[in-house]
């Protein structure tokens, strides 16, 4: 691993990133019903795009687009809380780009090449000279400085983030082959059977949707691409593939960029595009030592920060005690009388007497009535948990009543609630 410089390079103040935050993030399901993936809370009081987001800020960038679509409103209200802190006067910018129709009248954002190619003109009135294109629904750490820098001292037309996963995981990704200098020789987005990594056949190196270009390079081919009739005008089905085949396109591994604080041993990037993955990486945060430090002060992860009271734990009478073990509890969270255990509350939670909490993502402003017994569950945002209501100790009942993973995970919404 190289050495990080967490201060920001010549390059990043540079740049630009450009987020592409207009999915839903169906696999989450019901979770993204009213919000898209990159809205969803994630770690107590963050959203998911607040990590690249945070990346990029901590890079050393300062000039920003994010490109809207799918149910838009809660993302773009929290970026307007969380993110409005940029000066023009000192080069700054961050600008919310919804899917506004200035190409067509009749036409939304048609893919990830298209939701930058409709914004070429603003984009172009900062004058940066490298673009990053970044997802904004993953969960990682990175100075994309590092990958700045390799971008212009190999050469390259494109550079483009890649991580080995297991090899039948990336049907979901773009999947490539590097020669020994690094180059792409082949790319193939999303296929049902991934080539595996020479030698290592169980894994595959897949693209994590980060892309480097020179600025004045990529208009060009996105003006080029939105011309082909014959195009998806995406990275991954288009962009991408015509540069690996008659351009230059280089691989930047993840390792050599993520960013790890002390105790932090493996290189952590998380698609929490699944329930039982969301649940996962948010529970592994009530651990003595998570693989994700978000308590980093080198490397913070931004976000809106609600001015709330403090949590508070009243009640101490045997079987009515207000306890948390190994747990993370946001501002604004009463536990009255109850108990929690692995379990993360997010902004303003109210758990009431002689419930018991295990394993349990709740949302914001949820409401657990006295005696409820949740395990192994994510809450929605606002629900309101009835009195008594069990919950993880019958897998038929709950398969029943909610949306039950086959790990075993039940998301929980208030229209389910209000079906019992």
């Amino acid at each position: 691993m190289v050495e990080i410089d967490r201060h920001g390079g010549a390059l990043s103040r540079n740049a630009m990133a450009y987020v592409l935050a207009g999915g839903r993030g169906s696999r989450l399901k019901e979770l993204t019903d009213r919000r898209a993936k990159p809205a969803v809370f994630f770690g107590g009081k963050a959203r998911i795009i607040d990590f690249a987001l945070s990346n990029a800020l901590n890079s050393g960038i300062r000039r920003f687009g994010v490109a809207t679509q799918y149910k838009a409103h809660s993302l773009i209200r929290h970026l307007q809380l969380g993110w409005n802190f940029f000066r023009p006067e000192r080069n700054e910018s961050f600008d919310i780009l919804p899917a506004s129709q200035r190409v067509s009248e009749t036409q939304w954002y048609l893919g990830t090449a298209d939701a930058v190619y409709q914004n070429i003109e603003i984009l172009d009135s900062y004058g940066t000279e490298h673009i990053v294109i970044l997802a904004g629904d993953h969960v990682y750490k990175m100075d994309y400085e590092v990958m700045l820098r390799q971008h212009v001292e190999s050469g390259a037309e494109v550079t483009v983030g890649c991580l080995e996963v297991p090899r039948m995981d990336a049907v979901a990704f773009g999947v490539m082959h590097v020669d020994d200098s690094g180059r792409i020789i082949s790319f193939l987005e999303k296929p049902a059977d991934p080539p595996a990594i020479p030698g290592r056949p169980e894994l595959a190196l897949a693209s994590m949707g980060i892309y480097v270009f020179a600025t004045k390079f990529l208009f060009e081919r996105l003006v080029e691409d939105a011309a082909d009739p014959n195009s998806a005008h995406d990275f991954g089905h288009d962009i991408i593939p015509r540069l690996v085949k008659h351009g230059k396109a280089v691989a930047h591994r993840f390792p050599t960029s993520c960013v790890r604080a002390e105790g932090e041993k493996d290189a952590y990037w998380r698609d929490v595009g699944t329930i039982d993955a969301y649940w996962e990486a948010n529970i592994d945060l009530t651990t003595v030592t998570p693989a994700l430090d978000i308590y980093d002060t080198d490397w913070p992860i931004w976000t809106h920060a609600e001015m709330t009271p403090p949590a508070k734990f009243v009640h101490d009478t045997e079987g009515r005690r207000g306890m948390a073990v190994s747990s993370l509890v946001s501002g604004n969270c009463i536990v009255s009388g109850a108990s929690l255990k692995n379990t993360l509350l997010f902004t303003g939670a109210r758990v009431n007497s002689f419930g018991v909490l295990e394993e349990a993502v709740v949302l914001p402003h949820v409401h657990v009535g006295r005696g409820a017994r949740l395990k192994k569950v994510v809450v929605d945002r606002g629900v309101d948990i009835p009195e008594g209501l069990v919950v993880g100790e019958d897998p038929e009942l709950d398969a029943a009543r909610f949306r039950r993973t086959e790990k075993g995970v039940c998301l929980i919404m208030q229209d389910a609630i209000d079906r019992l």
